[in-house]
């Protein structure tokens, strides 16, 4: 049930009050403030358990703003050549130290060192590589970092279904999580045909059950 109620709250935009409404149509009773307690509690834990054990060795690293109580904010974002989120950084500028902060966090969390890095132009991308990872190859071209711009779209489809975030840290522990758990239920579907495209969600719930706990529950327990 836990399990189940994280996924629709990552995997769809819905809020915590309509993942109870839906889990009361299948006779659970629970409360939004449960759903919301289970979220912080186990949403970054089973995103952890999707996550990749190695990315690859190209990164696309991409800012985009958002609106947090009515200032704006940047989110910092980088994903290898096969769409994967590698890490995401909520921080209140672009400039130099925040793109040094980014690169930082970023090596830490993948605990790797890229081949190639790809950007946009901002100058800030160059003074930050120039000191963090100067064996990196670095190109910077707009035109090529479409891989990232991209991959913004799901968390700006989210943030105008949540009508905004309240709060830096909010928005941090949210974002982790769902740039995990979301993608993990978005396969290119455009290039799969419907039957491929059943057998690739099938496996993909399959290692949901097994990350979350639900395989091996007794058949009397809700999934």
């Amino acid at each position: 049930m836990i399990a189940h109620c994280v996924w629709l709250y990552h995997r769809f935009p819905l809020s915590f009050r309509e993942v109870e409404e839906l889990m009361l149509e299948r006779g659970v009773l629970v409360s939004h403030e449960t759903v919301r307690r289970w979220c912080a509690k186990f949403g970054q834990a089973y995103a952890n358990g999707l996550r990749r054990p190695r990315p690859g060795d190209k990164w696309y690293l991409d800012e985009v703003f958002l609106k947090i109580d009515g200032e704006q904010q940047y989110l910092w974002r980088a994903v290898d050549a096969d769409g994967n989120v590698l890490d995401i950084l909520v921080q209140n500028r672009r400039d130099t130290a925040a793109a040094r902060r980014f690169f930082r966090t970023l090596l830490e969390k993948t605990r790797t060192v890229p081949r190639v890095i790809v950007t946009d132009k901002l100058r800030s991308y160059g003074a930050a590589h120039r000191e963090v990872m100067p064996s990196v190859e670095h190109r910077s071209y707009k035109s090529l970092n479409n891989r990232a711009e991209n991959s913004h779209q799901p968390t700006r489809q989210r943030e105008r279904a949540m009508k905004g975030f309240r709060s830096v840290g909010g928005a941090q522990r949210f974002l982790s999580a769902f740039s995990d758990i979301s993608p993990h239920f978005r396969p290119r579907r455009h290039l799969m045909t419907a039957a491929h495209y059943r057998i690739e969600m099938t496996l993909r719930f399959a290692v949901w059950d097994q990350i979350t706990g639900v395989t091996g529950l007794p058949a009397c327990l809700p999934a």
